[in-house]
């Protein structure tokens, strides 16, 4: 597969720096933690720079006096003067190895830890509020958008900022610090020979980017040939018995043989980039170190160097050339971040519907009996406006009297009951509850009221308990028993071992599709709402299934007003009202009854077409 990541990169310019600010302001409640992991950053920098000063000071221990006959421009007790005239025993040095060497893993130890702490703690407050951001998005938002690119979102793209924060951040600065470190050190043991390296260090390290960035390219197109060619029999395979039926097979080879070697040429091609660019480190890096040698092995016999300090600055100059290589790296890493920032930005301040989740109770105020009226309503899905779904439709729905919707697929039935959740807000026209605009109630107050029975019922992942208790989370686990009861879905229940605490699996697989439609029936009378909406809940089951199903919704239905929606015309017989749909328009209305009797009727010509299909 392609590298994905790569495709998130952002450029590196001040509106994306604004927008990782932004991020910053979830540091602050840990900041203090933030602010000692870049202290224990910077020591850690400093105390790794002493390794190489202490090695140079042993080598010099060897050779008793031999930097006490070095000249020193640095005026006498300076920094200068210090590091290159100081004179220690071997075992005072050793001792001071190990000193170094304790306090390099106590502070590597503590920003390690204090910046994974705040990378977690600051992400998961992230990831908190960009999940409560998408369950508060609208549903065109949903129709819009893929669930793949969704949970990217809450996946790659905040992983990429935690590691950012965790790993890179701290890489980062303990590279500029050493840098810095290291520069002050070479430019103190000696200016000439610091010189030299220096002219020579930055083309090896911009000559190291640009042949990285050329080799990362190609890689990245091979891996896209790759996955062409891996789809290219992915096809063929799926689809064996066309390519078999059509003879062929020659032609799916000749597809796979291009694409195969199409990668082929491309990867040798990367091989010659690549061969040149590591057989140019190596003649840099070795030549680049046997310079600075031979420089330095002139300085010594000068007497203005010694062994140990030559010794100093090669170590101290790998510390920079390598720091120099990894920036190449990491600023690849914070452009990934930039553009996951971006993602995560976007996400968090797009305009979501107008709901909070600490509304429990329907309150006295919002408190529905039932009525449904809709005044002229037309609407059409923001992702088709040319395709008008609803156009100029009217109804009204009196408190507990049970409606149903009839017509054709794309007939706009469905989208009624959208509205009717406010999933969507009508483009033109009112929709009104108990005479008062829909638009006045408050989301959640409004959705508390009315339940929604699908054809294909959604069941979470957790209990058979957990999935009824979704209609009322404070019901008693008696009240949920009662609701699983007057469902017809206390019976199989407990049949299972585990009862009700049963996992129903992903979906609810592991349940019939009569047993996950008597789990959704429990799910709304323990709701209790005021309005039902059922749309197609018995299509899709066996005769005996559907019997159990429908006794259930008859209870369920009592006494409430119900919308159901419904191809198969003999569950509607009893509605006390009919309404037809054709192309968004309403076209008929009455009981069934009333509507069968109409010699050219839609309705009646739709209940002889299903009973000449039965036939």
């Amino acid at each position: 597969m392609p590298d994905q990541a790569d495709d998130r990169k952002a450029a590196l310019n001040l509106s994306s720096l604004r927008q990782a600010l932004y991020l910053l302001g979830y540091l602050h409640p840990y900041r203090w933690q933030f602010f000692l992991a870049l202290l224990c950053i910077l020591l850690s920098a400093f105390s790794t720079s002493l390794f190489p000063f202490l090695l140079g000071k042993m080598i010099d221990a060897t050779v008793p006096g031999a930097s006490a006959a070095l000249p020193v421009a640095a005026a006498s007790g300076s920094l200068g003067h210090w590091i290159r005239t100081a004179n220690w025993s071997l075992n005072t040095i050793l001792l001071l190895v190990f000193a170094q060497l304790t306090m390099q893993t106590l502070f590597s130890y503590g920003r390690i830890y204090l910046l994974t702490e705040v990378g977690e703690k600051v992400v998961a407050t992230l990831r908190s509020d960009v999940y409560a951001r998408l369950l508060r998005m609208p549903m065109a938002f949903f129709a819009e958008r893929r669930v793949g690119e969704l949970t990217s979102r809450l996946a790659a793209d905040l992983s990429l900022i935690q590691d950012t924060v965790s790993f890179t951040l701290a890489e980062l600065l303990r590279g500029l610090f050493t840098l810095l470190i290291g520069l002050i050190f070479i430019f103190i043991i000696s200016t000439k020979l610091a010189l030299v390296m220096l002219s020579v260090v930055p083309l090896v390290a911009v000559l190291a980017v640009v042949f990285g960035l050329r080799i990362r390219r190609m890689a990245r197109r091979v891996q896209d040939q790759l996955a062409d060619s891996n789809t290219i029999v992915q096809e063929t395979l799926s689809g064996i018995a066309a390519v078999k039926s059509f003879t062929g097979e020659q032609r799916a080879v000749q597809r796979y043989r291009k694409s195969i070697f199409s990668a082929a040429s491309t990867a040798i091609s990367n091989a010659r980039f690549r061969g040149a660019f590591v057989s140019f480190m190596i003649f840099s890096v070795f030549g680049t170190i046997a310079l600075v040698i031979w420089y330095g092995a002139r300085l010594i016999h000068q007497g203005e160097l010694s062994v140990g300090l030559l010794i100093m600055f090669v170590i101290f100059s790998v510390f920079v050339g390598g720091t120099f290589a990894g920036f190449a790296e990491m600023f690849s890493q914070v452009q990934k971040m930039l553009g996951a920032t971006h993602n995560v930005r976007e996400l968090l301040f797009s305009e979501g519907e107008v709901a909070h989740f600490d509304d429990e109770q329907v309150e006295a105020e919002w408190r529905l009996n039932g009525a449904v009226s809709f005044q002229d309503v037309g609407f059409a899905y923001p992702s088709r406006r040319e395709l008008p779904v609803l156009r100029n439709v009217s109804l009204h729905i009196r408190p507990g009297e049970q409606v149903a919707l009839v017509g054709p697929s794309g007939a706009g039935k469905t989208t009624i009951a959208s509205l009717m959740l406010r999933f969507y807000e009508p483009d033109s026209g009112t929709i009104l509850f108990d005479g008062r605009d829909a638009r006045s109630f408050p989301l959640r107050q409004l959705r508390r009221q009315i339940a929604l029975v699908p054809q294909d019922v959604m069941l979470f992942g957790g209990s058979i308990y957990e999935n009824i208790a979704l209609g009322n989370p404070q019901a008693t686990e008696q009240q949920v028993k009662e609701a699983a009861r007057l469902a017809h879905a206390l019976e199989f229940i407990e049949r299972f071992p585990q009862g009700f605490q049963t996992v129903v699996g992903e979906r609810g697989v592991k349940l019939s599709g009569g047993q996950r439609q008597r789990i959704a029936i429990a799910r709304a009378l323990l709701k209790d709402p005021v309005i039902l909406i059922l749309d197609e809940a018995t299509s899709s089951l066996d005769s005996e299934s559907e019997h159990l199903v429908q006794e259930a919704l008859e209870l369920l239905m009592k006494n409430r007003t119900s919308l159901i929606i419904a191809h198969r015309l003999s569950t509607v017989r009893h509605a006390d009202r009919i309404v037809v749909l054709d192309k968004g328009m309403i076209v008929e209305t009455g009981s069934h009854d009333e509507l069968i009797a109409l010699p050219n009727g839609f309705y009646r010509r739709l209940v002889e077409l299903q009973v000449e299909e039965v036939g």
